[in-house]
């Protein structure tokens, strides 16, 4: 593995170093992390789909919210749990690297729209509640949704067929745990500067291009609550948006520092940490933030517990 690559095929991950016992714990861990997220947002969808209760564009959203992150963590886990079960590296061929590389990036973009949606959403269901079910409505609704998904896939064509477009002659060994565009950039023997530096102003729009609504919208979010006199009433206002707000300043700022950065080539162990984050960690908080923190999802989930104990029993 250590001749010429310009017509390669396939690469090899080097994913975690350490002993096999090491391999095994952290095998056991990150499979208990997927597990339940994987088990935490189909039991969202489900629900959300299922009572009528929930059929609202907050809980809309956040079905297609959790369809994303499962989508996102499935793309890429498995491919990482069965690199620490096996001994030495993991081959990967170079349309499977392609392909996990667009869906991963095209789900996480769609997801940062959404986010977006959500506040948008949240925004006009505190600052303008009269006018909420008009505004908000099925049609607007089915039409973010349908713009969120589309855009994210579309918008990361370019980037991937960029970064593959390159040629790979330095080695076919990706020092991490799946195709990482930063390691497949250590690879090009072409001069890729102005590329990275597009892709970085591209990662910037789509960060900061959801957050900006984002902002805005808490920025009148917070402005009306403060103007409601009654403490509970503040109170009950903010928990509308509290699950929202926490999975927002979680998940923005684990990818800032995984994809605002003018050097895609950063340090392995540093990607290697922060897309556990953002792999692993975060989707795996995300299904207890919107379910613990939300009275009317407990609500629904208690009745809806109760209902399998009496159908079990009897």
């Amino acid at each position: 593995m250590l001749k010429n690559y310009s017509s390669t095929t396939e690469f090899y991950l080097l994913g975690f170093p350490g002993s096999k016992e090491l391999h095994n714990i952290l095998f056991a861990a990150f499979f208990f992390f997927y597990l339940v997220t994987v088990m935490g947002n189909i039991l969202i969808i489900v629900i959300v789909c299922v009572d009528k209760r929930l059929q609202t564009p907050m809980y809309f959203f956040l079905g297609h919210l959790s369809v994303l992150e499962m989508l996102t963590t499935t793309v890429t886990v498995p491919l990482m749990l069965w690199g620490l079960l096996l001994p030495g590296m993991q081959a990967i061929s170079l349309t499977a690297c392609c392909v996990q590389l667009y869906l991963y990036l095209s789900l996480g973009t769609s997801e940062f729209i959404l986010l977006a949606v959500m506040a948008v959403d949240r925004h006009v269901a505190v600052c303008n509640p009269l006018r909420y079910t008009i505004i908000m409505n099925s049609h607007t609704c089915l039409w973010v949704v349908i713009v969120s998904w589309v855009f994210g896939f579309l918008f990361q064509i370019w980037p991937v067929y960029a970064t593959f477009h390159l040629t790979f002659c330095k080695s076919n060994v990706l020092d991490h745990f799946y195709c990482d565009r930063g390691q497949l950039f250590k690879l090009s023997c072409d001069d890729s500067l102005f590329t990275e530096f597009i892709l970085f102003l591209m990662a910037v729009f789509v960060l900061f291009g959801s957050l900006i609504p984002t902002i805005v919208s808490y920025t009148y979010i917070i402005s009306t609550i403060l103007k409601i006199p009654s403490g509970s009433g503040q109170r009950k206002a903010f928990s509308t948006c509290a699950s929202h707000f926490t999975c927002v300043v979680i998940g923005y700022s684990s990818c800032l520092f995984l994809y605002v950065k003018p050097k895609q080539t950063q340090a392995a162990e540093y990607n290697r940490v922060a897309s556990l984050m953002v792999l692993v960690v975060t989707p795996c908080l995300n299904p207890f933030i919107f379910t613990l923190r939300n009275d009317k999802f407990r609500e629904v989930f208690r009745d809806a517990m109760k209902s399998c104990y009496r159908l079990l029993k009897a």
